[in-house]
Parts: C-alpha cells; sequence; structure tokens
C-alpha cells in the first residue's frame, strides 16, 4: 500500500442503516463518521498515508463493523469471525492490527454516548469484545511502520 495510491472503496456500499432487536434504526454512516473523525484525530499521520481514501474507507469498514456489531447482538452472526477475516485483509495490506483494535474500542465508546439504554450497552460491548480478540492474535504488525 505504500507504494501506490490507495483508492477509494468501490463495489457494493456497506449497509448505511440498521435496526437493534426492536429498537430504532440506528445510522450507521453517522457513527461511523464520528468514530473515524475521533480516530483520525488519534492518528493524523494516516493523511499522508492513505489520503482522503483512508478516511473513506474508515467509514466504509467502520458501517460493516457496526453492522456486523448490530447482527451479533441479535445473535445471527460471530463477531470474531466477522473481525477476524476483516483483520486478515488489512493485516495483508500492512495496516497495523493495533489500529483496528483502537477503532474498535474508539466505536464502543462513540457507541454509549450515541445509542441509549441497554442496546448501546449491548453493542458497546460487542465492539469492545471485538477490540479484544483483535489484541489477543499473536500476528500483530509492529505500529512503527
Amino acid at each position: 500500500m505504500n507504494e501506490r495510491r490507495l483508492k477509494p472503496p468501490g463495489g457494493e456500499a456497506p449497509p448505511a442503516v440498521a435496526q437493534l432487536g426492536d429498537g430504532d434504526s440506528l445510522n450507521l454512516v453517522a457513527l461511523a463518521t464520528q468514530i473515524c473523525r475521533r480516530y483520525r484525530k488519534e492518528f493524523p499521520d494516516e493523511e499522508g498515508r492513505y489520503g482522503a481514501a483512508g478516511n473513506a474507507w474508515c467509514v466504509h469498514d467502520n458501517q460493516y463493523v457496526l453492522y456486523w456489531a448490530v447482527e451479533a447482538v441479535d445473535g445471527y452472526i460471530d463477531m470474531h469471525d466477522e473481525i477476524g477475516w476483516l483483520a486478515g485483509v488489512l493485516e495483508a495490506r500492512d495496516f497495523p492490527l493495533v489500529r483496528l483494535a483502537r477503532s474498535l474500542d474508539i466505536g464502543a465508546e462513540v457507541v454509549l454516548r450515541r445509542v441509549q439504554g441497554t442496546p448501546g450497552r449491548q453493542l458497546a460491548d460487542v465492539l469492545a469484545d471485538a477490540a479484544a480478540f483483535v489484541r489477543s492474535r499473536d500476528t500483530f504488525l509492529d505500529d512503527t511502520r
């Protein structure tokens, strides 16, 4: 990824909304955008490394992550399977997995602030657990790249 410029996401768009159980619909775009704002403030070097397309990928991937988390809360998928797949893709592209874990932590924090009640806590717990799962992998990449 360092030798060529990152292109923005293409293909099928990620889910834009999701419904957690019988509750209100969640605006995944707004949540993912907030996660990426906080993430980019914490890792300002990403602008130089990935450019504007990096932020587009951040929002894109976080929309999927949030959707998977909703599906996991509802009992439809195994979040570890989905995050394990994403971690493998990112690792193959030399993306530091410690940053994926931090993005999941930020996601849990954003959800706790923006999604009220038990659904928000459940969703945040799934994201925090996914962050711990990523950190438990024994094939971390060095964050100094």
